[in-house]
């Protein structure tokens, strides 16, 4: 089964990566995740790497970056990316997506806004049409530290089950952030595709909430590797 799963990640990853960057694009944004180490690795095996840049999500893709000869660049540097792939912890039947299981949703919808072309790669477990069907988590929020009781108690009065992720065993306390915040996950149950623009709406307008891990509107294509071998796209 993780053969499987495995297997379709880079099968997902390369056809991303194969079929939409393209020579002209300079400046390249690079996700987090399992299955976005095969999108760099697939960047890193162009011909032509030397004449791009590649903006990181958070440590984890600036690691990826550097392990596949890829040059290094910043959000500050580039505040126009060419493309950006990324990928998914769910993706519901209008390409709306949960990120931020691995706490960098914030950087992931900075680079995500940024570019020109979302591309969103993943593994057959990950589409399940419907937000919060599959991913029983809740949806990752980032908060400043300060106003996390605040938020939590707002999230609950919206109909959320919030939980401050937890550190441990790796650390005592709270998930800290690249930025330096902390991230409850909240449980709505499942999310229509209908309703999901409107809940990220009232999540973003609580005060203390830096983003949310509601991706709307953003992703024009997705790449599902499936575990027969072949894949599936959708486009927006």
């Amino acid at each position: 089964m993780a053969d499987l799963v495995e297997k379709s990640k880079k099968l997902s990853a390369f056809a991303a990566v194969d079929e939409n960057l393209k020579p002209d694009h300079k400046v390249i944004g690079i996700g987090s995740g399992s299955t976005v180490v095969y999108v760099a690795e697939r960047v890193g095996q162009s011909t032509n790497k030397e004449k791009f840049v590649c903006i990181p999500t958070g440590f984890q893709s600036k690691q990826l970056i550097i392990d596949n000869g890829l040059h290094l660049g910043s959000p500050e540097q580039y505040p126009e990316i060419d493309i950006a792939f990324d990928g998914a912890d769910e993706i519901d039947s209008n390409l709306s997506l949960i990120k931020g299981g691995g706490a960098c949703l914030f950087q992931e919808k900075l680079v995500a806004a940024s570019a020109k072309q979302f591309i969103v790669v993943a593994d057959y477990r990950k589409d399940t049409g419907i937000l919060g069907k599959g991913w029983r988590k809740g949806i990752p929020i980032e908060v400043v530290p300060m106003a996390y009781t605040k938020v939590s108690l707002e999230l609950s009065k919206l109909g959320g089950k919030p939980n401050v992720r937890s550190g441990l065993p790796g650390k005592a306390g709270p998930v800290v952030t690249d930025n330096g915040n902390f991230i409850i996950d909240c449980d709505f149950g499942e999310i229509s595709p209908e309703s999901v623009a409107d809940l990220n709406s009232k999540i973003k307008s609580l005060v203390g909430v830096v983003e949310t891990g509601i991706f709307v509107g953003m992703a024009q294509k997705s790449y599902i590797g499936n575990s027969d071998g072949t894949i599936s796209t959708k486009s927006a």
